[in-house]
């Protein structure tokens, strides 16, 4: 009775089930339930496996409440409910695995700066085209690189209407003899079909044509002009030496039917050798008419009725309507009225040559210039260095005189009470 109240001395390494008294071990009173041999906690794990028989079935016993260990919750928790544990375990593990793959990946994000960007400047598109060294205009390139043409053009009665004038990007105007008006025109840029009726040379013209560095087209030429493009090295483009390049038209008499096209020319100068010229262009400026013009009709006396021009200020596109003889100047192709919108007195020495074959001007030096443009007149001076240099035009003050784009009309006048104008 003693050995069964006292622990610790008993061996029990292997003890049968059968002869555990399991029935007193799930009876035991709270006295004794605080104390268990290892054979007892053995046999209490293994209680749910003890065969039942007829020999060790428990006796019915009422449950009594008393304290349960802490590894007897356990170990009774884990038997009942271990598949739930095993869910639930792996529920942690596989949502720790994604929480951490999530957190990994945020990490690997770059920071992206709340800054706003700094705002990009718009870049202009390149431009696809240049002003025109003859006219200002914005013309393609090429254009721009083709040799400048001249071309002398008759304006007798039987002359009129001329053809291709309105295309021209300069045009001179002088008395070539008798009282009778002449025109060097100028195209680069530029190519009418028809251009004429062409005629003669004169050497003030090759002097003005040179100042482009132009080739120069004509029908011949007084003795003195004719010398002059060979001992001056005009790029000469002479209709009695180049025939091909020219033709007649039959609704005009001789010699008032020669005509030629800038396409025609230019292949006889590429053929030459002339395929580029060399110049200084005017100096040029915005288009900007007056809101208060002061030359809204302008008269030049050249010579007599016939000959003498009139101009008026178109304002609607800021340019000079012109008229000749009493009516307006039209081009025979376009069957438009000629409006340079640049239009220039030359006041320059005036003669008539000692033979008395042909006018003379005298072209190299300096002198005043009457420069009407945007419905306002600007006096100023004109000068030209040499036969191979430009014109150059400056204001009371010395400053360049800059001309609108577009075409620009200059007359040779002997003197200045030969141009009016009025508000």
């Amino acid at each position: 009775m003693i050995d069964d109240l006292t622990p610790g001395k008993r061996q029990a390494k292997s003890v049968p089930v059968n002869s555990i008294d399991t029935t007193a071990i799930k009876t035991k009173t709270p006295d004794t339930d605080s104390f268990l041999t290892p054979e007892q906690m053995a046999a209490l794990d293994d209680i749910d496996t003890i065969p039942t028989t007829p020999e060790n079935a428990p006796t019915p016993v009422k449950p009594t409440a008393g304290k349960t260990t802490l590894r007897q919750k356990i170990a009774r928790s884990w038997k009942t409910n271990r598949r739930e544990w095993l869910i639930s375990a792996g529920i942690i593990i596989i949502g720790g695995v994604i929480v951490a793959t999530v957190l990994t990946r945020l990490e690997d994000k770059p920071v992206v700066s709340a800054v706003k960007p700094a705002k990009v400047a718009k870049v202009a598109p390149k431009p696809t085209t240049v002003a025109s060294t003859l006219s200002g205009l914005q013309v393609a390139p090429e254009l721009n690189a083709k040799p400048v043409t001249g071309v002398m053009i008759e304006n007798s009665q039987a002359a009129r209407p001329q053809s291709g004038l309105s295309q021209a990007g300069v045009m001179f105007e002088a008395i070539a003899e008798g009282g009778i008006t002449r025109f060097l025109a100028l195209f680069q840029d530029t190519a009418p079909d028809d251009v004429g009726p062409i005629r003669s040379a004169r050497p003030y013209y090759l002097q003005w044509a040179m100042g482009f560095d132009a080739g120069y087209a004509h029908v011949g030429g007084s003795p003195e002009a004719l010398a002059n493009i060979k001992a001056w090295g005009v790029k000469d483009l002479d209709q009695f030496a180049n025939g091909g390049s020219y033709h007649r038209i039959s609704s005009r008499e001789a010699p008032h039917n020669v005509y030629t096209s800038i396409a025609a020319l230019n292949q006889l100068e590429a053929a030459k050798g002339y395929t580029t010229s060399t110049y200084t262009g005017f100096v040029r400026k915005a288009d900007a008419p007056s809101k208060t013009p002061n030359a809204k009709a302008i008269d030049m006396d050249l010579s007599g009725p016939l000959y003498n021009v009139h101009y008026d200020y178109n304002a609607a596109n800021n340019s000079y309507l012109r008229s000749e003889g009493g009516g307006p100047h039209m081009d025979a192709t376009t069957n438009v009225q000629l409006s340079p919108k640049v239009v220039v007195g030359l006041i320059m020495p005036y003669g008539i040559a000692s033979d008395g074959s042909h006018s003379v001007y005298n072209s190299i030096g300096s002198g005043a210039a009457y420069v009407f443009q945007d419905g306002v007149v600007t006096i100023g001076q004109w000068s030209k260095a040499a036969n191979n240099a430009q014109f150059t035009f400056t204001d009371a003050a010395g400053k360049p005189l800059k001309f609108n784009p577009g075409q620009t009309w200059l007359t040779a006048l002997g003197l200045a009470s030969e141009v009016s104008y009025t508000p």
